[in-house]
């Protein structure tokens, strides 16, 4: 590493990317050699997972190393406060240039209405939470070709993709990293990529990516149920014609899952030749998974590990064991402060989470703490009776539900399709009541009161924009 500077970071995320989904896991079909040739040359956090598996409140606890509960962003289609000390404003402060490229997910106010530049374009200013440099955006939207695909610069003014979107914000971020590469400055790259999020249908894959997978089969996760959960959400359930599509879109949700690989090895590739790859730490990850009628779900939203847990892979060449394994439980709100630390920055007061860099440098160092993880409500829209809390450690998972107080606990190593709930078999209560006083005593540390998702829309929202939150930094 050049003593004359910090290490770059370059930070990219999937959205729906599954643990489960990538071949360095075993998961099957494995379309993903770039992806695992990174894996051969990174420490891979193989118990890392999403502390609230939905686009938005993962965004806000990831930027600020905070839970849901003291972010405020409790389901999407939100607008956070823009008065949270971030992950970029300590990298600005540290002399860092700052960059980001792609779905952003925390600025619109107004659900279903996400084409609108007023959701899809962020201004200049606090509301971009730091990110001060270069800064090609959108709200979201999942439809990958024009005239759907597009992002916003400094104006409201859309500017559509020529291609396919992944195709071109890859494209767009080689650019970033070939002009931040001539520049005196440590540079942070954050690059968000919409894939492989639904919705899977044939017009949104490349063909090329569909021919690959075309004589595949694609069969029912064994741990699908033909019924709904009861806890679901809209978002969650599955009508009988969703049910028959299921195999039809992991046809096309492993398309897009090749297309993302094919844009991780292009984006490594330009790393290398660029000549930064000894200056430059190198995340990849996602910011929840997939159920595809696991447990009587699709989508995200639970605390089941095909929705929380993800890859996390970090490649620091000299620095982090190259493929090495670290076991650590990473919860998204120790990915702040851990990143900090690694980068000589300060981490402020008002980070939640914890840093785990002396376990990374030490991959033979482990700990049993376990990661908190929440739902504080339905996906997008205002409703009590969905919300959970859960404690995840690397053996066991412990859950219950708000509405009706139901308990689960899961040994996810001995059963990882989690399908024996051992919350009430003899010989478990010890165990059930430890985990159930770890979870809580995580949550008395950050006031966390388990509330019903209609308490922050009362007392914490008004017209969908966050006007206070549990800890407000300034």
């Amino acid at each position: 590493m050049s003593t004359s500077k910090r290490p770059n970071l370059l930070f990219v995320f999937a959205d729906q990317l599954r643990y489960a989904s990538v071949g360095y896991t075993g998961g099957r079909p494995g379309l993903t050699p770039h992806i695992d040739a990174l894996r051969a040359q990174s420490l891979d956090l193989c118990n890392a997972v999403s502390g609230h598996p939905v686009c938005a409140p993962f965004r806000a606890s990831l930027f600020t190393g905070k839970y849901t509960t003291s972010t405020g962003m409790v389901i999407n289609e939100i607008r956070i406060s823009p008065n949270h000390r971030c992950i970029a404003h300590v990298l600005d402060e540290g002399g860092y240039e700052t960059a980001y490229i792609g779905k952003w997910h925390l600025y619109a106010n107004e659900l279903g209405n996400h084409y609108d530049p007023k959701n899809s374009f962020v201004p200049k200013g606090p509301d971009r939470l730091g990110f001060d440099g270069f800064f090609a955006h959108y709200g979201f939207h999942h439809e990958y070709y024009a005239p759907h695909a597009y992002y916003h610069l400094d104006t409201p003014e859309k500017i559509y993709h020529d291609g396919y979107e992944p195709d071109c914000v890859t494209d767009m971020a080689i650019g970033q990293l070939r002009r931040l590469a001539a520049g005196d400055r440590p540079f942070s790259l954050f690059l968000s990529i919409g894939t492989p999020h639904d919705p899977w249908t044939p017009d949104n894959v490349p063909a090329q990516y569909l021919e690959r997978v075309k004589d595949m089969t694609f069969e029912l996760p064994d741990n699908y149920l033909p019924q709904n959960d009861p806890h679901a959400d809209n978002w969650a359930r599955l009508s009988d014609e969703e049910r028959a599509e299921l195999t039809s879109w992991m046809r096309c949700y492993h398309a897009m899952v090749a297309n993302l690989d094919d844009n991780i090895g292009r984006l490594m590739r330009a790393v290398d030749e660029l000549g930064l790859a000894e200056d430059t730490i190198v995340i990849f990850t996602s910011d929840h998974g997939e159920c595809f009628g696991a447990h009587g779900r699709r989508a995200k939203n639970i605390f089941y590990e095909e929705a929380v847990r993800v890859p996390f892979l970090m490649r620091w060449p000299g620095r982090l064991q190259a493929g090495g394994t670290c076991d650590v439980c990473l919860n998204t709100v120790d990915i702040m402060p851990t990143l900090l630390s690694m980068l000589d920055l300060p981490i402020p007061q008002t980070v939640e989470g914890n840093d785990l860099s002396g376990f990374l440098f030490d991959a033979r160092r482990t700990s049993e703490d376990g990661a908190l993880m929440m739902c504080c409500g339905p996906t997008a829209a205002w409703g009590d009776g969905y919300e959970w809390r859960a404690y995840r450690t690397k053996r066991y998972t412990y859950a219950v539900y708000r509405g009706d107080g139901q308990e689960l606990l899961f040994d996810h190593v001995e059963d990882p399709l989690q399908l024996h709930d051992l919350s009430k078999e003899p010989g478990y209560e010890k165990l059930k009541a430890s985990l159930r006083e770890a979870m809580w005593d995580k949550m008395r540390r950050i006031n966390d009161t388990f509330e019903a998702n209609s308490y922050y829309r009362d007392h914490w929202v008004e017209d969908r924009i966050i006007r206070r939150t549990a800890t407000m930094d300034n």
